[in-house]
């Protein structure tokens, strides 16, 4: 596996379906809850069958020899953005 690869997000979680859909690794929550439920996804190298399992900053979500986390400053964007 090479580094991690940072996705922001606005909020300080993310469910983990949303991680891979914002990661760009998956298309549909449809295929994030099939690759999750195959056993196919790990968060900090523990397997992971719940598509709603809460992703926090720190944490590594590990998916298809990538690694994805989230960056520990939240970012802090607002509509007039």
């Amino acid at each position: 596996m090479s580094e991690t690869i940072d996705v922001p997000i606005r909020e300080g979680a993310i469910r983990l379906g949303q991680l891979l859909k914002l990661a760009g690794v998956v298309d549909t929550g449809v295929i994030a809850r099939e690759v999750i439920a195959e056993g196919l996804v790990r968060v900090d190298g523990e397997l992971e069958t719940r598509r709603g399992a809460q992703i926090r900053p720190g944490q590594r979500v590990q998916f298809s020899g990538e690694e994805y986390g989230l960056p520990e400053a939240v970012l802090n964007v607002t509509a007039a953005d």
